[in-house]
C-alpha cells in the first residue's frame, strides 16, 4: 500500500494552487521540550490551510461531464476553502455544507473563492449527510474531505516536502487527526522511504475517533464530539485513513482543549503566527508525548495544519492558556475581615509573584472569601509552596486551578450586593502594571478604612485596573478625599454609576 499511496502522491500536482511550505525551527518550544522541534508551517499556504493539496488533486480526475454538473462538499471550514479555490482554479461550480458552528472567517472565505454556502447541521457528519442529499438531487460529484485516496494522495505531498526539507533522522512526526486524510498521507509517504520515524497522530480528547477506532480494531461512531478544534471534529474516522493507520500509524495521543490553547501559544512565541486549535493540535501533541516519552536531543516535527479562526476567539484561549501550561493557579483563600488583611495577604504572596486576579466582595464581619489568580514560574512545586505558605498564616486555601465552573463561570461572577449599608464609597484606579504594583497599590491604601469590595485581573496591559469599594463614614469624606488626591494613582469615583446601584450597591 505504502509503494502505491506513493506513486500517487508523486503524480500530484497540487503545485498548481499550494505552495511548498517551510519548516521552520522552533528555538523556544525546542528548548522547553528538550527536544529539536520543527514546524511544518501549512498554515501559511493561500488558504491558511494543507486541505487544498487533496481537494485539487481530487477535482482534477473530474471528467467533462462532471465539471459541467459542478461539485458538492461537507466540511468544517478548511477543506471548503480548499475545494472552493480549487473550483475557481478550475472554474468548476461549487456548493459547500458547512456546520452552522463553522467560524466565520472560513465561512466567509469560502463566499470569497466563488463558493456556494448552506449551512446545516450542528456538526460534520450532519453536514456531510445532507451534502449527500444534494448529490442525489443535483448529480453533482462528492468531493470528500478524507475518505478519498487521491485527496489522501494531495495531502502526503507534504511528506515528500519533509523527506527533502529534513535530511538527517527524524524521531517522529505529529500529525494532527480529524477524518484522517492527512496522516494516511504522511504515514504511507514516510514509511515506504523512512520507516524508522514514527507517526504519530494527534486528536482533542473529545473527539479522539481514531484513537477509539485503532482500539476497537474497528471504525466506531463517537456519540459526541467537541467542537472546539473544529477543523478536526469528526465522529468516525474514513474508511481508506484508517485502513492506512492500521498498518503505519505508531501510536496516538490526546490532549486538552487547555493544552491546545497553551501550543497556540507556544506556535506564535516561535512564529509571530497564530494556528486555529486545530492547526496547533500536532505541537500540544508533540510537548505531552515527548515528555512522557523522556525523550532528549530528538528530531520532532509537528505539522502546523491551519489558521483559519475567529479573532473573538483569541480572548479565550489566552484565559485557558495560563493553565494550559501550567503557569497560573487559582485560589480560593479565607482571610479575617479587617482593614490591613488584603494587605498582609498580598506580602505573604510576595513582590516576586506577580496577581494575575484578585475578585472580593464584603459578605459579613467576620471572614472574607478572596478568589486570587497566581501566575507560576515553577508549577506544580510553586503552587504547593503557596498554600502551604497560606495555610500556614492561617488563611484556609482551596485550589481551584482545575474546577472547570470556577474557570470558566466563578471567576466571572464574583460579587453581589454587599449586604447591609457598608457606607461604601467606590472607585476605579489604575497603576502601571508591573510585577509587585498590586501590592504596592495596597499598601499605599493601608490607611484605616477597610476595602469592601475589590477587583483586579492582570490582561497585559501597560496599566493595571482596580476596581476598589472603600468603607468610608460620611463624617471622613473630606478627609478620604485629601487621602486620595496624595495617593499618586490616577482614580475615577464610581459611586454614581448606575451599574453599581444595578449590581453592588
Amino acid at each position: 500500500m505504502p509503494q502505491r499511496l506513493l506513486k500517487m502522491v508523486l503524480r500530484a500536482p497540487v503545485y498548481d494552487v499550494a505552495q511548498e511550505s517551510p519548516l521552520t525551527y522552533a528555538p523556544r518550544l525546542s528548548t522547553k521540550c528538550a527536544n529539536r522541534v520543527h514546524l511544518k508551517r501549512e498554515d501559511l499556504q493561500p488558504v491558511f490551510s494543507f486541505k487544498l493539496r487533496g481537494a485539487y488533486n481530487r477535482m482534477l480526475s473530474l471528467s467533462t461531464s462532471e465539471r459541467e454538473k459542478g461539485v458538492i462538499a461537507a466540511s468544517a471550514g478548511n477543506h471548503a476553502q480548499g475545494v472552493a479555490l480549487a473550483s475557481q482554479k478550475l472554474g468548476v461550480k461549487a456548493i459547500i455544507v458547512m456546520p452552522q458552528t463553522t467560524p466565520s472567517i472560513k465561512v466567509e472565505s469560502v463566499r470569497r473563492l466563488g463558493g456556494e454556502v448552506v449551512l446545516y447541521g450542528d456538526n460534520f457528519n450532519q453536514a456531510a449527510d445532507y451534502a449527500q442529499y444534494l448529490v442525489a438531487q443535483t448529480g453533482a460529484t462528492f468531493i470528500h474531505p478524507y475518505d478519498d485516496w487521491e485527496v489522501i494522495a494531495g495531502q502526503g505531498t507534504i511528506a515528500l516536502e519533509l523527506i527533502r526539507q529534513h535530511t538527517d533522522p527524524v524521531k517522529a512526526i505529529f500529525v494532527p487527526v480529524g477524518g484522517g486524510g492527512i496522516i494516511a498521507g504522511v504515514a504511507a509517504v514516510i514509511k515506504a522511504i523512512h520507516p524508522e520515524t514514527l507517526i504519530i497522530g494527534v486528536e482533542p480528547e473529545d473527539a479522539a475517533c481514531m484513537k477509539a477506532a485503532l482500539e476497537a480494531g474497528e471504525r466506531v461512531v463517537l456519540s459526541q464530539v467537541g467542537i472546539f478544534a473544529d477543523g478536526v471534529a469528526v465522529a468516525q474516522v474514513g474508511e481508506r485513513p484508517f485502513l492506512v493507520a492500521q498498518h503505519y500509524v505508531d501510536d496516538m495521543v490526546t490532549v486538552s482543549t487547555d493544552e491546545m490553547c497553551a501550543a497556540i501559544k507556544e506556535v506564535f512565541e516561535d512564529t509571530r503566527s497564530i494556528a486555529e486549535p486545530a492547526g496547533a493540535l500536532s505541537v500540544a501533541g508533540l510537548k505531552k508525548y515527548a515528555l512522557a516519552q523522556g525523550w532528549q536531543d530528538e528530531s520532532l516535527i509537528a505539522i502546523v495544519s491551519g489558521a483559519n479562526m475567529n479573532f473573538d476567539r483569541l480572548r479565550y484561549i489566552a484565559e485557558r492558556t495560563d493553565i494550559g501550561e501550567g503557569t497560573e493557579t487559582l485560589l480560593a483563600v479565607t482571610i479575617p475581615e479587617r482593614p490591613g488583611s488584603f494587605l498582609q495577604f498580598c506580602q505573604l504572596l510576595g513582590k516576586k509573584r506577580l496577581i494575575t486576579e484578585f475578585n472580593y466582595r464584603y459578605a459579613d464581619a467576620t471572614h472574607a472569601q478572596v478568589f486570587v489568580g497566581i501566575r507560576l514560574h515553577d508549577g506544580h512545586e510553586e503552587k504547593v509552596t503557596i498554600i502551604n505558605e497560606l495555610t500556614q498564616a492561617g488563611f484556609a486555601t482551596v485550589d481551584l486551578s482545575a474546577n472547570e465552573m470556577a474557570r470558566l463561570h466563578l471567576r466571572h461572577m464574583i460579587g453581589g450586593a454587599g449586604g447591609k449599608r457598608l457606607d461604601e464609597q467606590l472607585y476605579r484606579f489604575e497603576f502601571p502594571e508591573r510585577p509587585g504594583a498590586l501590592l504596592s497599590f495596597l499598601s499605599s491604601m493601608s490607611s484605616g478604612w477597610n476595602i469592601s469590595l475589590f477587583h483586579y485581573r492582570n490582561h497585559g496591559a501597560a496599566e493595571g485596573t482596580v476596581l476598589a469599594g472603600i468603607q468610608v463614614p460620611e463624617v471622613e469624606l473630606t478627609a478620604f478625599t485629601s487621602f486620595l488626591e496624595q495617593l499618586g494613582y490616577p482614580y475615577t469615583a464610581e459611586s454614581d454609576n448606575p451599574a453599581y446601584a444595578l449590581f453592588l450597591a
